[in-house]
């Protein structure tokens, strides 16, 4: 805290310094207007007095010049010996040729011109030249060369030390003026800074300044003095106290206004969370009652396995989205920057969507690429905004509309367009469905699935590579459109390869991809009713499969079994996945064998430990057989690999 005293101190020097700067800067202000005067002044005379002893040694030295006379020219010239200041000097005669010369001292060799310059005067380096022409009857016969001291440095410094005196002795005087000034200012002002002093220590509101002085001083005074009345008639220290309880009650309200909030939005996420989970549990359920009461009714087995499949894969884009939001919030969501081509981005994310799509009767297009389009970032990630984009689309467009997909390039970036003829969204909504967990039709008659987090995870997705999102609409019932931008690549580079077709053909072909020849597969997985259906279905397309329910029986198969193929859970009893694939690699029979991690744990943190253990590929449960076919189809043994479902 600053005491009255300091700031009373403060005040009289601040006057002070005013005073002092308001003189300052009028005086520079006429130092620098007289100096400029005088220096031009100098300049000029100096000038003129050269030019006036040019034209002296020009009549003198014509009748040399005519009658070629050199020492009387240079008798003239001696005569500037009476003129110190000049220090060289020269005649030429018409023809440009030195006629006599001049130094002021022996020990300074002048530098002469073999010819004469220009006429007229010249400053450089300190010193002024002037060449000035010997006329007679009108007819030049010759030049004057003279070069003398230019002291514009002596002049500034003996000039400009008279007036800094000045100046000096000028602040001075006014430094004087203002302090006997200032204190019919500051005295008033130390009167109330003395009461401001006692009422703080004392707390006496009765205390009062003395005095009054004229104009705005005064005014302060008696603004003090009646504000000291005022303070004395109320009760402060009851204001203080209601002032500090209201402020305590406002701050607690909020909390609790937030904490209310924060309870509903966390039973509302709660809820939706269930029931989505829920949903699809339904139908999975019924799948397997059809399965088993009607086991011998291969079409209506069919269609339960399809609809089983829909719904699990509904579940785990589900959870793949949570965890993906969680990895963004905590800043753990990583992204692989490299060229991929964007028709093969919206390619797979219209093969992502495409069961959505049918079921609904849309119509989905695209405008055709002409030419490869390389763009950097991640492949699986670009497919999952689009995707996330193509399935909101299809999920709030009624059955039979039209969804378009439009690619706009521009010079630095590229615009990708998804338009719907849906619901739409109201204005309001607008940059609301970005946010976690907010959808735009929230009641409970909805017909649209999902936590809310697809377009909040999109945009965010979109950012890490560089880019953003926006949304347009009119309205309710006018559609949407979102617009994905994205930075093209600054550095040179080819177009991305072209996509592995055969590895395609083997993720989707069925049976007959895994026709030409078996493999010797390894499963190792403590879930016995997966491990058994999956090696019975290994089994019937012709692979001979090796089933381990542990680590340790895993590896003891291992050696004698020879597997090309090995597909280990990571949580094995007696020996983990982990240490079990460091153990299969320690075989050296076994070190072209493609191991493959099999987990529900798929964070990037838990596919580094995979690599790290010496797994080629890394599978986040749950598994379809057409993946692992397509492994079996499109891989090599030993050719590390990573493939994340969706």
């Amino acid at each position: 805290m600053a005491w009255p005293g300091a700031t009373l101190a403060t005040v009289r020097a601040r006057l002070i310094a005013m005073a002092l700067a308001t003189t300052a800067a009028a005086l520079l202000l006429c130092t620098c207007a007289m100096l400029f005067y005088d220096l031009s002044t100098f300049q000029r005379s100096w000038i003129d007095d050269m030019r006036t002893q040019a034209e002296l040694l020009a009549l003198s030295s014509a009748p040399a010049i005519n009658f070629n006379d050199a020492p009387a020219a240079r008798k003239n010239l001696d005569m500037l010996r009476m003129r110190p200041e000049i220090l060289a000097g020269a005649i030429y005669n018409s023809g440009g040729a030195m006629f006599a010369s001049y130094t002021q001292s022996a020990l300074r060799t002048p530098v002469f011109l073999d010819r004469p310059g220009p006429l007229g005067h010249q400053i450089v380096n300190g010193s002024l030249t002037l060449y000035h022409p010997i006329v007679e009857h009108g007819e030049r016969i010759g030049t004057v060369y003279l070069e003398a001291r230019y002291r514009i440095g002596e002049r500034i410094a003996s000039y400009g030390s008279i007036l800094a005196a000045v100046m000096l002795c000028s602040l001075l005087l006014a430094a004087l003026v203002a302090s006997r000034l200032q204190r019919s200012i500051t005295a008033p002002l130390e009167g109330v800074t003395s009461a401001a002093r006692a009422v703080i220590q004392r707390r006496d509101f009765s205390l009062r300044v003395p005095g009054s002085a004229p104009g705005e001083i005064g005014t302060l005074v008696d603004a003090f003095n009646a504000m000291l009345a005022e303070v004395e008639k109320s009760a402060s220290g009851l204001l203080a106290t209601n002032a500090t309880l209201e402020r305590e009650m406002a701050v607690r309200q909020e909390a609790e206004r937030a904490l209310r909030i924060a309870d509903r939005r966390k039973d509302e996420f709660l809820a939706t969370l269930a029931h989505e989970l829920r949903n699809p549990l339904a139908p999975i359920r019924t799948g397997l009652d059809i399965m088993r009461i009607n086991p011998s009714d291969l079409g209506a087995s069919g269609r339960a396995r399809d609809i089983m499949e829909r719904q699990l894969r509904q579940m785990v884009r589900l959870v793949d989205d949570l965890l993906d939001v969680s990895r963004i919030n905590t800043g753990k969501l990583t992204i692989k920057r490299d060229l991929v081509d964007l028709r093969q981005v919206i390619h797979d994310a219209f093969e992502i969507v495409r069961p959505l799509v049918e079921q609904q009767g849309h119509v989905l297009t695209a405008a055709p690429l002409a030419q490869p389009l390389p763009i950097e970032g991640d492949a699986t990630r670009l497919t999952q905004i689009l995707s996330n984009l193509l399935n909101n689309a299809a999920k709030y467009t009624a059955r039979g509309g039209r969804i378009a997909v439009d690619v706009e390039l521009e010079q630095q970036r590229v615009r990708v367009h998804v338009r719907d003829n849906g619901i739409g969204i109201a204005p309001e909504m607008r940059e609301a469905v970005f946010q976690m967990f907010v959808q735009a039709d929230a009641s409970l008659e909805r017909t649209t699935a999902g936590l809310g987090v697809g377009l909040s995870l999109a945009r965010r997705l979109a950012e890490l590579h560089g880019g953003e999102l926006s949304l347009h609409s009119i309205g309710l019932g006018y559609g949407s459109e979102f617009v994905l931008t994205l930075p093209l690549p600054r550095h040179g580079g080819g177009p991305p390869a072209a996509p592995d077709h055969a590895a395609d053909a083997g993720a989707t072909a069925g049976p007959a991809a895994s026709a030409g020849r078996g493999r010797r597969i390894l499963l190792a997985d403590d879930n016995i009713d997966f491990v058994n259906s999956m090696g019975a279905l290994l089994e019937s397309r012709g692979h001979v499969v090796s089933v381990a329910y542990d680590g340790q029986g895993a590896l003891d198969n291992a050696a004698a079994f020879m597997p090309e193929f090995a597909f280990l859970d990571i949580g094995l009893p007696s020996l983990n996945g982990y240490d079990l694939a460091r153990a299969l690699r320690a075989l050296p029979a076994l070190r072209h064998t493609a191991l493959v991690a099999v987990t529900g744990w798929g964070q990037q943190k838990d596919r580094d430990l995979a690599k790290a253990a010496g797994f080629d590929a890394h599978l986040v449960k749950p598994v379809s057989f057409d993946q692992i076919e397509a492994m079996l189809t499109a891989k090599t043994p030993g050719v590390s690999a990573d493939i994340r479902t969706n």
